[in-house]
């Protein structure tokens, strides 16, 4: 990288912007989960809220709520998706919750009608193989 902040630089170490699919197919769910070949701990979410694109880990950083299946609302323009099972609430943009967890937060960029996330693993929205060696 060429230019940006040493927190930028920080957060894209080890990460590849990874496509996703067309805008046009994944704008049409509010959340979908993308499968990562790493395992649960570093699948993601990708959230589409009024035509923009957000992404997180998949699971609570309390106590690993799938978050995929949280409400999202907004509140005094905070885009926040609330964990379905103890209700935490993390903002869609920094991963910064109402109380002291926090979570892992993706940037997302639009190019040629397609949607990319930066990651350390590929992303697929269809559950990689499981270990046929276990």
């Amino acid at each position: 990288m060429a230019s940006g902040s040493a927190d930028e630089e920080k957060n894209a170490v080890g990460a590849l912007w990874r496509r996703i699919g067309p805008t046009s197919e994944l704008s049409k769910q509010r959340c979908r989960l993308m499968y990562s070949p790493l395992g649960r701990d570093a699948d993601v979410c990708l959230f589409c809220v009024k035509g923009e694109f957000f992404a997180m880990d998949a699971r609570c950083a309390h106590s690993g709520g799938p978050l995929c299946e949280g409400d999202i609302e907004e509140a005094d323009g905070v885009l926040q998706v609330f964990c379905p099972w103890h209700d935490y609430n993390f903002d869609l943009r920094t991963g910064k919750s109402g109380t002291t967890l926090q979570q892992h937060v993706y940037e997302v960029k639009l190019e040629d009608g397609d949607v990319y996330v930066k990651h350390p693993s590929h992303l697929s929205l269809k559950p990689f193989p499981a270990d046929q060696s276990a």
